[in-house]
C-alpha cells in the first residue's frame, strides 16, 4: 500500500481536490484509453470528471483519440470511412465525439474535460472548435464541459467561441498564472513536474480567482513524490488510476468529489 502522511493544515487546503480520469477509467475490465466504456466506468467510480481527446477528420467529423493515429491511420489526415473502421484495443469502434456525448447525457453527474489536440492546420483546429462547442450545445452540456488543450491559438479560440463562463485551460506549461489571466483562461493545467518547479504558482492562481490542475499523478509514483503535489493545494488532479487515487485522497480525510 502507498503511504502518505499529511500535516493539518495539507489535510484542510486540500478538501477542494478533485479527481479526473484520464483518458477515462481505461484501466478497468474490458476498458480502454478514450472508449465509450472509459466514460461509463469514471462514472461508476464517481470520479468528479473524465478527460477525454478530438481530433477531427479531413471531412470534419469528431473521432475521440489521444494518439493523431489510430493503427496507422491518421485522424486529421484522413476520411471517416476508414477512421470509422479502426477499433480499439478492447474491440471498440473509435468513438465519434457525438456518441460520446449521447452517452455523457445519460450520465448526469461526471463532468466533461475535452481536450482539443493541436493540428497541423490551424484553420482546420478553428473548425474543429466551432463544431464542438455546436455540438457540447446540441446535447445541452455546456454546464458540465471543461475545455484544455496544448494548442495556444486553440486555447485562444476556445475562449472567443464558448459560452460566457466556460472553463478553458492550458497544457503546455510556460505560460505563468499572470499570463493565463489576462487572456481569459480559467487556470493551468499543467504537468505535475512544471508546479514542483513553480511551487508558488498554485498560490497565485488562487490570488488571481484561476484554477490548478496537476497530470499525470498516479499512485504508483514515488509516495514522497504524491505527498508533495497532494500538498500543493491543488484544485483537480489528473490520473490514469482514480480509484486508487480517490480512496487514498479519502483516507487521509482529504474530501474528494462527491
Amino acid at each position: 500500500m502507498l503511504l502518505v502522511t499529511f500535516g493539518a493544515s495539507a489535510q484542510r487546503r486540500g478538501a477542494r481536490t478533485k479527481v479526473i480520469a484520464h483518458r477515462g477509467y481505461w484501466q478497468a475490465e474490458g476498458s480502454a484509453q478514450n472508449s465509450i466504456r472509459s466514460l461509463i466506468k469514471a462514472d461508476s467510480i464517481r470520479c468528479w470528471g473524465s478527460e477525454f481527446d478530438v481530433w477531427m477528420s479531413k471531412d470534419g467529423t469528431l473521432y475521440v483519440n489521444h494518439d493523431e493515429d489510430i493503427n496507422g491511420v491518421v485522424i486529421q489526415k484522413s476520411k471517416s470511412r476508414d477512421i470509422a473502421k479502426q477499433k480499439l484495443s478492447n474491440g471498440e469502434f473509435i468513438p465519434t465525439l457525438e456518441q460520446l456525448l449521447q452517452t455523457a447525457v445519460n450520465l448526469p453527474k461526471l463532468q466533461l474535460v475535452c481536450e482539443l489536440k493541436p493540428h497541423d492546420n490551424k484553420k482546420q483546429e478553428a473548425k474543429a472548435v466551432k463544431k464542438i462547442i455546436k455540438m457540447v450545445e446540441k446535447y445541452g452540456l455546456q454546464d458540465r464541459m471543461t475545455y484544455i488543450t496544448f494548442s495556444l491559438p486553440g486555447m485562444k479560440e476556445l475562449i472567443k467561441r464558448a459560452p460566457q463562463g466556460t472553463e478553458v485551460y492550458y497544457l503546455n506549461g510556460e505560460l505563468t498564472p499572470q499570463e493565463l489571466k489576462d487572456m481569459g483562461a480559467a487556470g493551468m493545467d499543467y504537468h505535475f513536474d512544471v508546479f514542483l518547479s513553480n511551487k508558488n504558482w498554485t498560490s497565485q492562481c488562487r490570488q488571481l480567482g484561476l484554477k490548478s490542475n496537476a497530470w499525470t499523478v498516479n499512485v504508483t509514483l514515488n509516495s514522497g513524490l504524491v505527498d508533495h503535489i497532494l500538498d500543493m493545494d491543488l484544485d483537480f488532479i489528473t490520473t490514469n488510476t482514480p480509484e486508487e487515487m480517490k480512496h487514498l485522497i479519502h483516507e487521509r480525510g482529504i474530501t474528494t468529489y462527491p
